[in-house]
């Protein structure tokens, strides 16, 4: 690796190590005046590294960017260090509304409502307070409802780069049949 290059590596992860946020590619290539095409190159070789090192920080692409995270395999050790409030936890019905949302968007609250077999208002409103709903648009349905989706919230909290990064509901069934089948 030339000087540059690993400048070029030192700033980048300057810049993520101050994001709060995940950094996109376009950023990066303007805040440090170099290609998009050099920054994936880069950021590739960075994401590979620090994999290699298997320490505890590893670069993830979510949300559209790029970001430091702690290595999963610590986060059991981790977790009871950070005092994870049961009220920031979504509860399993909670859950299972973000879900229909998720796999199902844009949807309206009776649709969902139906698919669940019980009323999700009150989900809905914790879900956009969260902000890993919002609304999108009324839909040209009797009484116009209005439709909701996922945000960018929605997937930095699910480690997701983009939705096609969630498991196929068709591979979701078969590791609950594996479960139930005790294999």
């Amino acid at each position: 690796m030339n000087a540059s290059e690993h400048a070029l590596q030192g700033l980048i992860e300057s810049i993520l190590l101050l994001s709060s946020e995940p950094v996109p590619m376009p950023y990066l290539a303007r805040i440090t005046g170099t290609s998009i095409d050099d920054i994936k190159i880069t950021l590739n070789q960075m994401i590979d590294t620090y994999l290699e090192r298997d320490g505890g920080i590893v670069i993830l692409e979510i949300a559209g960017g790029y970001q430091f995270a702690t290595n999963r395999k610590y986060a059991d050790i981790l977790r009871p260090l950070f005092d994870q409030k049961k009220s920031e936890r979504l509860t399993k019905s909670a859950m299972e509304v973000l879900a229909i949302i998720a796999y199902k968007q844009p949807i309206h609250v009776a649709a969902i409502d139906e698919i669940r077999g019980a009323s999700s208002r009150g989900h809905i409103a914790i879900l956009l307070q969260r902000g890993f709903i919002v609304p999108l648009h009324r839909l040209e349905l009797p009484g116009r409802p209005m439709a909701y989706g996922t945000t960018q919230e929605f997937l930095k909290y699910f480690h997701l780069n983009s939705l096609t990064d969630m498991p196929k509901l068709n591979e979701i069934k078969e590791f609950q049949l594996e479960s139930l089948s005790g294999e």
